[in-house]
C-alpha cells in the first residue's frame, strides 16, 4: 500500500498558497466541472480568501447539494445552544446514494458484534463502503478547518476524470460535518471582522489575533465541545454521538488548530495510550501518517507526529469514537488566527495555507480508507465482535448500579449511558447480585456488547497509565523537566457520579427492560399528607426540586439535624413544607413537580417526629428562592464560569445573573443571596480591583454568601481579610546539613552534598508551589456536623493544577471537606507521590463566618466540565441551604 501511496502523491502537480493574500483555487491542479458552484460564486470570496461565516457555510453545502444531488445529501442532525442548524453532508457515488439505506444497514450489521463468520464478514464487506466521518471547527476560533471541509466537499463533487476521486467516490461513504460548534465560530468571526481595518494586520498582538473574553473556543455555555464527549452535557454533543453512531465509520477526523508558531500535527498520536485501544488501531494510524506524510512533503509541508496529542483521556473526538473501534485522529494546523500572522521566527502563516494543509490531510485520509476499504471494515467488525467476547469471558462482566442512596443521579448516568448506544437494564423486582440485596429497579449495563471497550473506560474504577509511561514521567520530574500529560488522568463515571457500582461474574435478566431514551423519568410520590410534604435532600434531583418549588412560590424549612418519622430517617437538608402557609393543592403541585424531574416527595401525616427536631425547632431554617449571581468576563476562567452557569442553569434549574468582575465593585451586590467566583483566569485580582474586593467584603458582613472555586479564592485572603487561609509551596525534606558554625559576609554557610537527591532538594526552587497535578480523582471526608456537608460522609472531587490551601484555625471558619488520609486520598488516576502526602487532610471545602454572612471556599472546583455530578449537591448546599442560614 505505502509504495502505491508514494508514487501518487509524487507524481502530483500542487499549487502552491500564493504570497499575501492572493485567493487562488484550486488547490490541486485538477480539471473541475463548472457546474458545481465554486465558493467565490455562491458567497463571494474564494477558498481561503475569507473566514466564512456561519450562514454562509451552510448556503454554499445547500448549493453543492442543488448542483449534485444524486452524490451529495445534507443531514441536519441536531441544533446548538443559539438555534443554530448542525449539519453534515453524505457524500458517495449515485449508486450509493441510491442505495444509502441499505448500505447504513450493513454498516449496522458490521458493528453489531454479532458472533460472524469470517465467511459473513468477508461477504458484508465485499457489498459495503466505509465510511470516512470528517469533523471540523468544534472549538469555533479555530477557522481553517471549517474552510478546508468546504474545498473538500467542492473537490469530491467537482473533479473530473480524477482517479483518486472516483475511488474515494466508490469504495467510500464520506461524511462532512463543517462546523460542529455555530455559536463559538460566530463569535469569533464577529470580533475578528469588527477589528478589522484598512487590511489585515499580521502582528500578533494585534486586536483581530486579540479575542475578546470569553473567546470563540467555546459554545454558548462556554464548555470546550472537545472534552465532553463521554459526559455528554451539551446538545452539541448528543446530537453529533447519535450521529456518528448510526453511521460506524471506520475513521473520524477531528480536526483543529493550534498555535500559530507551530506547524502541522497529525497522528500517529503520542503516549500514552488507552489500554482499550488496539495495536491493530495504532497500526492504522502509522499508515494514515505514513500517507499524510507523502503528500506534505510533496508539497513542503512541516510537520510533527507522536508528540504532544496522546491517545488516553476517552472525552475527546480522537477518542471516544476509538473505543467503538473506530480509527481516530486529530489535525492540529498552526493557526493565523485571522487572515495572516508573523511566527516569531519572522516568516509569515497565512489563512489560505492554513485551509490548504487540512485540506491535504482530509484528502489523503479519505485516500487510505478508499484503497484500503476492506482491511478497514474487517477490523472495525473484528473490533466490536472482540469486545462482546471479551465481556463474555470476564470474571467481572456485570456492572450492578445502587439505586438505593442517589436515584436520580443513577438514573441519569444510565441515560448518559444510553445517549452514547450503551445499553443499561433495569431489574424487576428485589434482587440479590454480587452477594447484596437491591431494591426493585436495579440497574444492570452487561459489558458483553459491541462497545464493551468503551464500556470498561467509563465505568471500571481505574484505567491505568502505561507502567512505563509512568517511570518515564517520573523520571522527567527528577530531572527538573515537565511531564508529558496532556489532560486528567481519572474519569470513572460512577465516582463522579457519587454512586456505589459492584460488578460480579453472573446476573439473571429475567424480567428486565431496557432503558431508552423514551424512558419515563422515575418518580416517587404519593398523595395525603395533613401536615405537609418532606423532600429528602438525598442527591441533584431532589435539590432541582426543592429549587423549582421554591421558584413557584411554595415556602419551605431545612433542617441541619436528621429526625426519624415512621421508621424513616430523613437526613441534614432535608426540606419541609407544611400545608399551612402554603396552596390548598400544595401535595398535587409538589407531585406534578417531581412527576418532571423524576424526584421523590414523603407526604407527612403530623409534625411530630421520633427522633431529632421538631418543624419549630430552631435547627430548621427557612428557605427562600436563591437569586445568585456569577463573576463573569475578563479575569475569570471562561470554563469554569460556563460550567458553573450550566450545573446551576441546567442541572439545578436556577437561573444566574453574570456579573462582569471588573463592575462588581459598583453592581448592587444586596440584591443576591449568593454570589459566586468561578476560577481566576489570569487577571482576577487586578481585573476584581480594590473597589471589587470592598464591596465582597461588605456584601458579606451584610449577611451574603460568597462562594469561590479554586485559585479565584487567592482574592479573599490577606488584606481582603476574608479567608484565614494560605497558599502552600512545596513541602521539601530538611535542607542537606551544614559543616559551617556561622555566615561570613557574603558566604553562604557550607554543605554536604550526600547523593543525587540531595542535590536535587538543593536547587529546588525557593518557594516554588508543589508540582502540577494533571487530574486525578480523590477522596474527600465531611464534617459530619456542619449543614454545609447535607446529604454527605464522603465525595469524590478531581484534583488537578498545583494549589494546596492550609486548613481553617477552628476559631475562624470551618473545614467542612477535607482530603483524605493519604493512604486512602487517591480513588482513581494518577498522582505525584509528593503530592499525595502533602494533600493528605488539606481543606477541600472551608466555610469562614464574617459578620452576618459566609464565605465558601472550595480548593478545586466542584464544576469541572460539569461532570462531577456527585458534587452537584454541594453546589446546592451553598446556593439554597447556605442561604437560610445567613439572611
Amino acid at each position: 500500500m505505502f509504495d502505491r501511496v508514494r508514487r501518487f502523491a509524487a507524481g502530483l502537480f500542487v499549487c502552491i498558497a500564493l504570497p499575501g493574500l492572493v485567493a487562488a483555487e484550486p488547490y490541486l491542479e485538477t480539471v473541475y466541472d463548472p457546474a458545481i458552484p465554486t465558493l467565490e460564486s455562491v458567497v463571494g470570496h474564494s477558498s481561503g480568501e475569507a473566514i466564512t461565516t456561519t450562514p454562509d457555510i451552510l448556503r454554499y453545502f445547500e448549493a453543492l447539494q442543488a448542483a449534485a444531488p444524486d452524490r451529495m445529501q445534507i443531514v441536519e442532525y441536531g441544533e446548538s445552544w443559539q438555534g443554530r442548524p448542525l449539519v453534515y453532508a453524505i457524500i458517495a457515488a449515485p449508486e450509493t446514494m441510491a442505495r444509502i439505506d441499505e448500505v447504513k444497514g450493513d454498516l449496522a450489521r458490521l458493528g453489531s458484534g454479532a458472533d460472524l463468520s469470517r465467511g459473513e464478514i468477508d461477504e458484508l464487506v465485499a457489498r459495503t463502503p466505509a465510511v470516512s466521518w470528517l469533523s471540523y471547527g468544534v472549538h469555533g476560533d479555530e477557522v481553517s478547518p471549517s474552510d478546508s471541509a468546504l474545498a473538500m466537499a467542492y473537490h469530491l463533487l467537482a473533479a473530473r476524470d480524477d482517479a483518486l476521486v472516483d475511488t474515494i467516490l466508490a469504495n467510500t461513504v464520506t461524511i462532512i460535518d463543517p462546523n460542529q460548534n455555530p455559536d463559538g465560530r460566530v463569535r469569533f468571526v464577529h470580533s475578528f471582522q469588527s477589528a478589522l481595518g484598512l487590511k489585515p494586520q499580521a502582528d500578533r498582538y494585534a486586536a483581530e489575533h486579540d479575542q475578546p473574553w470569553p473567546r470563540g473556543r467555546f459554545n454558548h455555555y462556554l464548555m470546550d465541545l472537545n472534552r465532553d464527549w463521554f459526559a455528554i452535557t451539551q446538545p452539541e454533543t448528543q446530537s453529533k454521538v447519535k450521529a456518528v453512531l448510526e453511521w460506524h465509520p471506520v475513521v473520524f477526523v477531528d480536526s483543529h488548530e493550534m498555535g500559530g508558531d507551530s506547524t502541522y500535527y497529525f497522528p500517529p498520536a503520542a503516549d500514552p495510550f488507552n489500554p482499550n485501544l488496539t495495536e491493530a488501531q495504532r497500526d492504522k494510524q502509522r499508515w494514515f501518517g505514513v500517507n499524510h506524510a507523502a503528500w506534505f512533503d510533496q508539497i513542503g509541508i512541516p510537520y510533527f507526529t507522536r508528540e504532544i496529542f496522546d491517545n488516553f483521556y476517552p472525552g475527546y473526538g480522537d477518542m471516544w469514537p476509538q473505543l467503538n473501534g473506530t480509527v481516530a485522529k486529530t489535525f492540529e494546523q498552526a493557526s493565523a488566527r485571522g487572515l495572516l500572522f508573523t511566527r516569531r521566527d519572522g516568516s509569515e502563516l497565512t489563512f489560505r495555507e492554513g485551509v490548504r494543509n487540512n485540506f491535504i490531510a482530509s484528502l489523503s485520509t479519505a485516500q487510505v480508507v478508499a484503497e484500503n476499504k476492506e482491511a478497514f471494515l474487517t477490523d472495525y467488525a473484528l473490533y466490536r465482535r472482540d469486545a462482546v467476547e471479551d465481556g463474555l469471558r470476564s470474571r467481572q462482566r456485570y456492572f450492578v448500579i445502587d439505586l438505593s442512596a442517589r436515584r436520580w443521579q443513577a438514573e441519569q448516568m444510565a441515560r448518559r449511558l444510553e445517549g452514547q448506544g450503551v445499553d443499561v437494564a433495569r431489574l424487576a423486582g428485589r434482587r440479590t447480585l454480587c452477594g447484596d440485596v437491591y431494591p426493585d429497579g436495579v440497574l444492570v449495563v452487561d459489558r458483553a456488547q459491541p462497545n464493551g471497550r468503551l464500556i470498561s473506560t467509563l465505568l471500571d474504577p481505574d484505567t491505568p497509565l502505561p507502567e512505563a509511561f509512568v517511570g518515564d514521567q517520573e523520571s522527567r520530574r527528577a530531572r527538573g523537566l515537565d511531564h508529558e500529560l496532556y489532560d486528567v488522568t481519572a474519569w470513572s463515571l460512577p465516582l463522579m457520579d457519587g454512586l456505589s457500582v459492584k460488578t460480579c461474574r453472573k446476573v439473571g435478566l429475567a424480567r428486565a427492560e431496557p432503558m431508552t431514551a423514551d424512558s419515563p423519568i422515575t418518580a416517587i410520590t404519593d398523595t395525603g399528607g395533613t401536615f405537609g410534604v418532606a423532600v429528602p435532600w438525598s442527591d441533584a434531583g431532589q435539590a432541582k426540586l426543592v429549587i423549582a418549588a421554591l421558584e413557584a412560590g411554595l415556602k419551605g424549612r431545612t433542617t441541619d439535624e436528621a429526625f426519624i418519622q415512621n421508621g424513616r430517617t430523613f437526613g441534614r437538608g432535608t426540606a419541609v413544607f407544611p400545608a399551612k402557609g402554603n396552596p390548598e393543592d400544595l401535595t398535587l403541585v409538589m407531585s406534578r413537580l417531581a412527576g418532571d424531574i423524576g424526584a421523590e416527595i414523603v407526604p407527612m401525616e403530623t409534625s411530630w417526629v421520633d427522633v431529632g427536631p421538631n418543624f419549630g425547632s430552631g435547627a430548621f431554617a427557612e428557605l427562600v428562592a436563591p437569586k445568585v449571581a456569577l463573576a463573569w468576563g475578563e479575569g475569570t476562567s471562561a470554563t469554569s464560569a460556563g460550567a458553573t452557569r450550566f450545573v446551576i442553569e441546567r442541572q439545578l434549574g436556577l437561573a444566574v445573573s453574570p456579573i462582569r468582575l471588573g463592575t462588581m465593585g459598583a453592581a448592587n451586590l444586596s440584591d443576591y443571596d449568593v454570589v459566586i467566583l468561578p476560577d481566576d483566569g489570569f487577571g482576577f485580582s487586578g481585573a476584581l480591583g480594590e473597589r471589587g474586593r470592598a464591596a465582597l467584603a461588605a456584601y458579606v458582613r451584610g449577611g451574603g454568601v460568597l462562594v469561590s472555586f479554586g485559585s479565584s479564592l487567592d482574592a479573599l485572603t490577606g488584606e481582603t481579610g476574608l479567608l484565614s487561609t494560605q497558599r502552600e509551596e512545596a513541602f521539601t525534606d530538611a535542607e542537606a546539613g551544614s559543616d559551617g558554625d556561622g555566615e561570613s559576609e557574603g558566604d553562604a554557610p557550607g554543605t554536604r552534598v550526600e547523593d543525587e537527591a540531595a542535590y536535587r532538594a538543593l536547587i529546588a526552587a525557593t518557594g516554588a508551589s508543589p508540582d502540577d497535578v494533571p487530574g486525578a480523582l480523590v477522596r474527600v471526608e465531611a464534617d459530619p456536623d456542619h449543614w454545609l456537608a447535607s446529604g454527605y460522609d464522603s465525595a469524590t472531587a478531581l484534583v488537578s493544577g498545583s494549589s494546596i490551601y492550609r486548613p481553617l484555625n477552628a476559631g475562624d471558619g470551618t473545614n467542612v471537606f477535607r482530603f483524605a488520609d493519604a493512604e486512602s486520598l487517591v480513588q482513581s488516576g494518577y498522582l505525584w507521590e509528593e503530592s499525595r502526602l502533602q494533600l493528605a487532610f488539606k481543606p477541600f471545602v472551608m466555610a469562614e463566618p464574617s459578620g452576618d454572612g459566609l464565605v465558601i471556599a472550595f480548593t478545586q472546583s466542584p464544576t469541572t466540565r460539569a461532570y462531577l455530578n456527585g458534587l452537584t449537591l454541594l453546589v446546592a448546599n451553598s446556593i439554597v441551604l447556605a442561604p437560610a442560614r445567613t439572611r
